[in-house]
């Protein structure tokens, strides 16, 4: 009797298994249906789509900027081009902008105009500040952060170096975030303070505050690297002045009011 109870059992069991398979092969297939799959279809081609377009983009940055690491300091900052550039004229980002970068009047289209300004790769100095022009968000949080104690020791131990990234930085010369707030294109008040709170401004003066007093750049020079990181937070408004510039429109180069808001 225990036997044939046991049989009857493994029966059931046997029965019930089968029973959960087909309902499982069921759902499957309840839940492929055609407008399912349809999407699944969809995004997959969507995906395949944005990947390729950031392949073009990565390309088109890698062949036709040159802000990358590859070229040695002097090379990437033009400096040969630069040494005869008066910063104390400039007055506005614009300026800046067509100052320091003169092959800018070379460029025909966009794309051109892109490859000059937007800089890919890491720079010579940012493997001291563990940054990256390939990395915006991470470069700009680490740079906005280290403001503050970098100015504090600079100020303390290079006095001469501090003034003159007071200089540049308390001037309309564009190290500033005025495209998502309203501080214009000065982001330093006269004693080096930052005159916004947001990242960007911070982290654009600790771009000019290094360069300033631990290289050997030039105030040109530096500039350069300043509107680099720019166009990098700012693309859209940055390549915009570069286009204008490129393409002979010299109202841009005007003093220029910065966006009113915050960001």
């Amino acid at each position: 009797m225990e036997e044939k109870s046991n049989t009857k059992q493994r029966a059931r069991s046997t029965h019930r298994t089968r029973r959960a398979r087909r309902h499982g092969r069921r759902k499957e297939e309840n839940l492929l249906t055609a407008p399912v799959i349809v999407l699944l279809v969809l995004a997959g081609a969507l995906m395949l789509f944005n990947q390729f377009q950031i392949r073009s983009i990565s390309s088109l940055l890698d062949g036709g900027s040159n802000g990358g690491s590859t070229s040695s300091r002097s090379g990437a900052s033009g400096s040969v081009e630069l040494a005869a550039v008066d910063v104390n004229l400039l007055q506005s980002t614009a300026q800046t902008v067509a100052a320091v970068f003169p092959e800018l009047s070379d460029a025909q289209t966009a794309d051109e105009v892109m490859g000059v300004l937007f800089p890919t790769g890491t720079p010579p100095y940012g493997e001291d500040l563990g940054v990256s022009f390939d990395e915006p968000v991470a470069s700009l949080a680490k740079l906005a952060k280290m403001y503050r104690p970098l100015k504090a020791e600079v100020e303390e131990k290079d006095p001469e170096a501090f003034q003159r990234f007071v200089n540049l930085a308390s001037k309309p010369r564009g190290v500033s975030c005025e495209f998502c707030c309203g501080v214009g294109p000065a982001g330093a008040d006269s004693k080096g303070n930052s005159r916004c709170g947001c990242q960007h401004n911070p982290a654009v003066l600790s771009v000019a505050l290094y360069l300033t007093a631990y290289t050997d750049y030039t105030d040109a020079e530096i500039l350069r690297e300043v509107m680099k990181w720019k166009t990098l937070f700012f693309p859209k408004n940055m390549i915009d002045i570069g286009s204008k510039i490129a393409g002979g429109d010299t109202s841009v180069l005007k003093n220029l009011p910065g966006m009113v808001g915050g960001c």
